[in-house]
């Protein structure tokens, strides 16, 4: 692969996000692990407003890192489409806490021509614990 987009994710290995476009990115502050094609990694440090009333990993907080992620792993492809989530569908296996580092890896299942599935794993920072899996469908727009 030798898009702009995907070097441009390249240079980015070991380096905590600061200037995605998603200003919610830039809020989860994840640090980028590893870059392929159609499959990306970060790491993500829990902060306390990441949190639920039981000190836990916010649900909701897993569904946007899955979502983000996922369309951030679209980026690898240097396609000029933006593309929206149809669904995401977020199975929770075990929780996380504050100060825990966790980690996403996705994958695209199948890239169509108007229709990607994809997935991420959510694990603890050593891969023991599978924390949350989610699957997803996105639909590619006109909007460039």
């Amino acid at each position: 692969m030798n898009n702009e987009a995907f070097l441009f994710l390249k240079q980015h290995i070991g380096k905590e996000v600061t200037q995605s476009p998603s200003p919610f990115m830039n809020w989860l502050k994840p640090k980028m692990v590893s870059v392929e094609e159609g499959k990306l990694s970060f790491e993500y440090t829990i902060r306390k407003e990441m949190t639920n009333p039981f000190g836990t990993m916010h649900g909701g907080v897993i569904g946007a890192i899955i979502d983000d992620a996922i369309g951030a792993t679209l980026i690898s492809y240097g396609e000029p489409h933006f593309y929206v989530t149809i669904n995401n569908v977020i199975d929770y296996f075990a929780s996380a806490k504050e100060n825990d580092v966790i980690i996403s890896e996705t994958a695209i299942n199948k890239k169509g021509k108007t229709i990607v599935n994809a997935q991420c794993e959510i694990w603890n920072k050593d891969r023991t614990k599978l924390l949350a899996k989610g699957y997803t469908n996105l639909l590619k727009t006109d909007i460039k």
